[in-house]
């Protein structure tokens, strides 16, 4: 588990942190400010846009405190207002001196955690010194537990497949259970074929590491949620190989897993867990190019007894998730979510920031798109389109995992995903791509959650 920041504990040496918004004659500063704060900010041309940052000095020098500008009232384009904040302001403790009407101080003060978050497994690297008390109203505790799913999700998709294969895989959900309680069982290598899951084996069967399904229960009591992660610790794309160029950032392809376990973590911080029968699936394989490497044109028969026919093997995501899904849905569990990086299409769809979703029930759907938005982790409903299923329907097998003609990928992905749920009560299917692509503030360049937020927030509503 990466190393967690903690919020500042309040005292008389912390630093008044005024948030200041634009006015129209020049920023608009709480009326608590003093005259010579006011002169100060105009004479360093202060104006209250978004990350603009005025420090006010002591009669002696020293620092008394800063005016921080959070610009206009936006409709998101700042996700993280705070952030920049914690990454600009000089090394000290600092407390918010005022609350601007409008500002979102819980989501701003996760931002502040979120942009103190550092890889730090192969290389040291300071993070920012300049530590938050938490904004009177706002729950530390979870705050700090949405940090904690957060920063595991995205040290697990930063490791390199040198230390994250399956076998490392499995022993982080091995050490999430047991920080929390969790029973963890794991079949791998030729034990998937005994235990009818063919699809897993036969992506995975080429690996230095053995392929597995990992599954994770905690214990409670109450409506079933099943998450379903996929967990291609590298893929090369097996013998329809990947050039060079789309090679580079695989250590991500286990994005869905990180993901699953992130928000696992905080469930189960929160305290979650025990209102919920929580079970957790992630099959663990790397796509690999080997002699016994399964091969385009196999058609492998799957957990569920569906026929797939393999058009290319660089789309063997949807195949380990579907034997996965299988066993998922044979407890019809009352919600079933999938989490993966999936599909190019999608991030030619959406870009890389606005993950696509999948679901059939409208009012989920809804609750879903909602708590991302009001929780800066948004998503997008796309639709289980139907007309397209022919598209997945070979003729030679009953599905294909990798229909030509290159249109709605992520569509059709979904479907064929869909086809391994009939009993659950309700299914929803996440496309991540689960990397940020250069910094932003409370993200930096690197592996990054996505869809957690939307999911915790949206339970509450999805599972009453």
């Amino acid at each position: 588990m990466p190393e967690l920041p903690e919020f500042a504990a309040p005292s008389d040496a912390a630093l008044q942190l005024w948030l200041v918004r634009p006015g129209t004659d020049g920023p608009d500063l709480p009326p608590e400010t003093t005259p010579a704060a006011a002169a100060w900010a105009k004479a360093q041309g202060f104006a209250g846009k978004a990350g603009q940052l005025c420090l006010l000095p002591t009669p002696d020098g020293g620092i008394a405190g800063a005016l921080y500008g959070i610009g206009p009232q936006s409709k998101g384009r700042d996700r993280y207002l705070l952030a920049k904040a914690a990454e600009s302001l000089p090394k000290g403790d600092w407390y918010l001196a005022n609350r601007p009407e409008g500002l979102d101080l819980a989501t701003g003060a996760l931002g502040w955690l979120f942009a103190q978050y550092r890889f730090t497994r192969y290389r040291k690297a300071e993070a920012p010194a300049a530590r938050l008390v938490c904004p009177e109203g706002v729950d530390p505790q979870r705050v700090l537990a949405l940090a904690a799913g957060e920063y595991l999700a995205r040290d697990l998709i930063n490791t390199p497949a040198s230390d994250m294969g399956p076998e490392d895989l499995e022993r982080t959900a091995r050490d999430l259970a047991a920080r929390h309680g969790a029973t963890v069982t794991v079949i791998a290598g030729d034990d998937l074929l005994a235990q009818n899951f063919p699809m897993i084996h036969a992506v995975g069967r080429a690996g230095a590491q053995a392929p597995r399904l990992i599954d994770l229960r905690f214990p409670g009591e109450g409506p079933m949620l099943t998450l379903v992660g996929k967990g291609v610790c590298f893929d090369t794309g097996g013998l329809d190989i990947k050039p060079p160029s789309s090679m580079g950032l695989m250590k991500k392809d286990m994005g869905g897993a990180a993901n699953v376990l992130g928000l696992s973590e905080t469930l189960a911080r929160l305290g979650l867990t025990a209102g919920m029968r929580l079970r957790v699936l992630i099959p663990a394989v790397e796509n690999a190019i080997a002699g016994n490497a399964f091969r385009p044109g196999d058609i492998l028969t799957s957990r569920k007894g569906l026929t797939v026919e393999v058009n290319n093997t660089d789309a063997e995501g949807r195949l380990v998730l579907g034997d996965a899904l299988a066993l998922a849905d044979e407890e019809a569990p009352a919600l079933l979510i999938s989490m993966a990086t999936l599909t190019g299409a999608a991030r030619v769809a959406l870009g890389p920031d606005l993950p696509p979703f999948f679901c059939d029930d409208d009012s989920v759907a809804q609750s879903v798109h909602d708590a991302g938005r009001d929780h800066a982790d948004p998503v997008w409903r796309l639709p289980f389109w139907e007309p397209y299923e022919s598209m997945i329907e070979p003729g030679i097998a009953d599905l294909d995992n990798a229909p030509g003609g290159g249109f709605a990928g992520a569509i059709t992905a979904a479907l064929f995903l869909r086809r391994f749920t009939e009993k659950a009560g309700n299914y929803i299917h996440f496309d991540i791509y689960g990397w940020q692509p250069s910094a932003a503030p409370g993200r930096p360049k690197g592996g990054a959650g996505q869809g957690m937020r939307a999911i915790l927030n949206a339970l509450p509503e999805i599972l009453k």
